[in-house]
């Protein structure tokens, strides 16, 4: 065997290690020898890993060269993960481009000195360098990679060791148990192994020669392969220049990118040519990973070149995220979310062209269902709370949420029945025409967005609020619920299904219960145009954060105020204040900050305020300015953005109402603000100058709902900008399309030379009009 050993030196007093984000130990369980990963979010449990690099990975795009940035990521990835307690393993191709670099040099140099000696400087443009056998650039290329790689390694405090293999090293049971014992040394001795085929001897690769069930050393793939059945590796990752595996060749016009690839799978996908540099190509990359799965270890095939993406690719595999190619033994028993995708755009057009009346019938067989059965739906939804509360990882206001009741089934029921009524207006309506010119005429008229995402937790209500809108407006609909919610959403996704099923729609609307992360879904940005998250503020931050390639409707937080001016009654202060607060305080348009005008303190009003938030078990922390006032205060708050989400709230004290609107632009959220008065011109004054998504006066927070407002029911509250904002009811779920109508005219028409002149001319159009 070929092995060279390689240990690099411990970190010197004067040498300082780059900087790497810290990772506590990683946690491991025991995998059965011989059983693969089944789905992606076990991939974290991984503790043995060879990552293999391919040449276009290691090379320049010249092939004369290493591509340093990329190897330096990659290094820095695989140190943090051995850092983690992990036992990382890399095969690397990459000694023939950097031996080719190195040859070149020398020869164009010696060239230069004869031809200076003999010939003088004017020949040496006419000088070329002669083509260079790949065995004498691999004998010099080893050793300057190696040095590389030790180099790099260094920087993060972590050993390296180099074997050269061959396929005698496989072959030969001597030298493969040999193999096999110095790799497992290293690795016990917290050592990265990083592995070759002695590409300075190795003869060309001989077609068909594997042995009979052993895949033979042809390229670094069967290498990768080969090895890491031999280590019993938990994980493979094989990095390339292409995503992943494609159902055909990449950079066709239908080629999809296959998430997991299942043995049998084969006959459904057509190769490609192989990489730019390097003898594998993508059969020999399939080749290699089933039969690493077949000997227990689990593959991913993804791109190792993407500047966007290399530096985390390696990670974020080991997390589980969706990244390139997974392949797994597991069939899922029902369809993949991409494929859940394609049936619900395909039934969303069909539902979108549907009456009126038929959609209004699907809401309507949907709010039946709701009371018909809605024992079966309260028993589903009790195991939930159960489950919730047994496992003490959820907050009372969480719990709260989940839970469903009967007067909440009866208001749902009555929401999508309203619905049914008020949305027959909505799809195709002509919302403007113009005669362009004689016989050429322009609509705009409303439209499906397409396909909606939402993402919520807990709040099993949502489903069928949002499946009805979704419905009224012909969208499109993938529903990604909590799992604390799951016996109760499995049940009501049924319900509308049963409902779609009417008028042979059934797969418009989907619930993912497949194992998808959530920033997995908000990758689907050519499958999915609009994500809807309902439910805490971190969820929608994190979706916000994930989803760059899709629109994101909703609001991050609920810090919602009511201000109580001097010219309040007290009456209506009261009322409105403990409505606010404590008719549903888990709500999103429920109180969190109380501002009290400076005169209010210690008055009847004030005191009487006070009282009734104690007998409501209101727990009150007190503002900066409001803390100063009191000689024994609560407890002074943390934060005045803060959205408690549950019987707490913040009271401050400002000193007039512009005072209340520069602390509501400063710390409110843009959700729902209040004030309490008798003074008109105040109140009009804060109406126009608070700039959140619902401004009211004199009315509790908690009317900022789609259902009050005679939505029927709403899929949010927008705190956005642009599109919709505020509860978003069904206008909030449409968008506009141009319809041109006419008789063979062209722009040239209309030139200087042309016969025909624009009109523009608005033409009326008569309400409840469709095109």
């Amino acid at each position: 065997m070929f092995a060279r050993l390689a240990l690099c030196s411990r970190l010197q007093s004067n040498v300082h290690p780059v900087s790497i984000r810290k990772f506590s130990q990683a946690k491991f369980f025991p995998r059965p020898h011989g059983k693969s990963f089944a789905h992606r979010s076990e991939l974290k449990q991984a503790k043995r890993i060879v990552v293999k690099l391919g040449s276009a990975v290691v090379t320049r795009g010249d092939e004369c060269g290493l591509a340093l940035g990329r190897l330096a990521s990659i290094v820095e990835q695989v140190a943090m993960l051995q850092n983690q307690g992990r036992e990382m393993m890399i095969v690397t191709s990459g000694a023939v481009a950097f031996g080719k670099q190195r040859l070149r040099h020398e020869i164009l140099l010696s060239q230069s000195v004869r031809q200076a000696l003999h010939s003088g400087q004017n020949q040496l443009k006419e000088m070329s360098v002669p083509v260079l056998e790949a065995r004498a650039c691999a004998a010099a290329g080893q050793s300057g990679l190696m040095a590389l790689y030790e180099a790099m390694f260094t920087q993060y405090s972590t050993c390296t060791a180099q074997i050269l293999v061959t396929n005698l090293d496989f072959h030969d049971e001597q030298k493969r148990r040999n193999l096999n014992s110095t790799l497992h040394e290293l690795l016990r001795m917290n050592i990265v192994p990083i592995i070759n085929t002695n590409d300075a001897v190795v003869p060309p690769p001989v077609p068909n020669s594997d042995l009979q069930g052993v895949i033979s050393i042809k390229d670094n793939d069967s290498l990768a392969a080969r090895l890491a059945v031999e280590m019993k590796v938990d994980l493979l990752i094989a990095l390339s220049d292409v995503e992943g595996l494609y159902d055909s060749p990449p950079g066709t016009d239908d080629a999809k990118l296959i998430d997991i690839f299942y043995p049998g799978d084969q006959q459904s996908i057509t190769y490609g040519t192989k990489s730019r540099v390097g003898i594998g190509g993508m059969e020999a990359k399939v080749k290699a990973a089933l039969w690493a799965l077949q000997g227990g270890t689990s593959v991913v095939i993804a791109n190792g070149t993407h500047p966007k993406v290399t530096g985390h690719v390696i990670t974020d595999i080991v997390e589980g995220k969706k990244v390139g190619t997974f392949f797994s033994e597991v069939k899922p028993a029902g369809p993949t979310v991409e494929q859940q995708t394609e049936m619900a755009r395909h039934a969303g057009r069909t539902l979108a062209s549907l009456l009126p009346e038929q959609r209004g019938e699907i809401i309507c067989c949907l709010a039946e269902l709701l009371t018909e059965k809605k024992d079966e739906i309260l028993n589903a939804n009790k195991r939930d709370m159960e489950l919730a509360a047994a496992s003490g990882r959820f907050s009372q206001p969480l719990i709260n949420r989940l839970s469903l009741s009967t007067s909440k089934l009866n208001s749902l029921a009555i929401g999508l029945r309203q619905l049914a009524v008020s949305s027959r207006d909505s799809v195709g309506r002509v919302l403007r025409r113009t005669r362009v010119a004689n016989n050429l005429e322009l609509e705009q008229i409303t439209v499906p967005i397409g396909v909606l995402l939402v993402i919520f937790e807990s709040r099993p209500d949502c489903l069928p609020q949002v499946s009805a809108l979704a419905i009224a407006s012909g969208n499109a609909l993938l529903l990604k619920g909590g799992k604390e919610a799951s016996n109760t959403n499995r049940i009501l996704h049924q319900l509308t299904q049963e409902a779609l099923s009417i008028h042979g729609v059934a797969d418009a609307i989907q619930l993912v219960s497949t194992r998808e992360e959530v920033e997995d879904l908000c990758r689907l940005d050519k499958m999915i145009d609009l994500i809807i998250p309902r439910g805490s503020s971190q969820l929608v931050r994190d979706i916000q954060r994930a989803a760059k390639g899709i629109p994101v409707l909703g609001h991050s937080e609920g810090v919602c105020h009511v201000y109580v001016d001097q010219d309040a009654s007290i009456d209506k202060a009261i009322d409105v204040v403990r409505d606010s607060k404590c008719d549903y305080p888990a709500a999103c348009n429920a109180m969190e900050t109380l501002l009290i005008h400076r005169d209010l303190l210690r008055t009847p009003m004030f005191d009487q305020i006070i009282d009734m938030l104690r007998t409501e078990h209101v727990k009150i922390h007190a503002g900066p300015r409001f803390a100063s006032y009191l000689t024994f205060s609560p407890s002074e708050v943390k934060s005045l953005r803060t959205e408690y989400g549950d019987l707490e709230c913040c009271i401050e004290v400002v000193d007039s109402m512009q005072d209340a609107v520069d602390h509501i632009h400063k710390y409110g959220s843009s959700h729902t603000d209040v004030i309490v008065t008798e003074n008109e011109e105040t109140a009009e004054q804060f109406l126009q100058q608070v700039d959140s998504a619902c401004v009211f006066w004199n009315s509790s927070s908690r009317f900022a709902d789609g259902y009050r407002f005679g939505l029927g029911a709403e899929v949010g509250i927008s705190t956005a900008r642009i599109h919709a904002r505020g509860p978003v009811g069904l206008e909030g779920l449409l968008t506009t399309k141009w319809v041109l109508r006419g008789e063979g005219h062209t722009v040239a028409d209309f030139s200087e030379q042309g016969s025909m002149k624009y009109l523009h001319e608005n033409i009326p159009v008569p309400q409840g009009s469709f095109s």
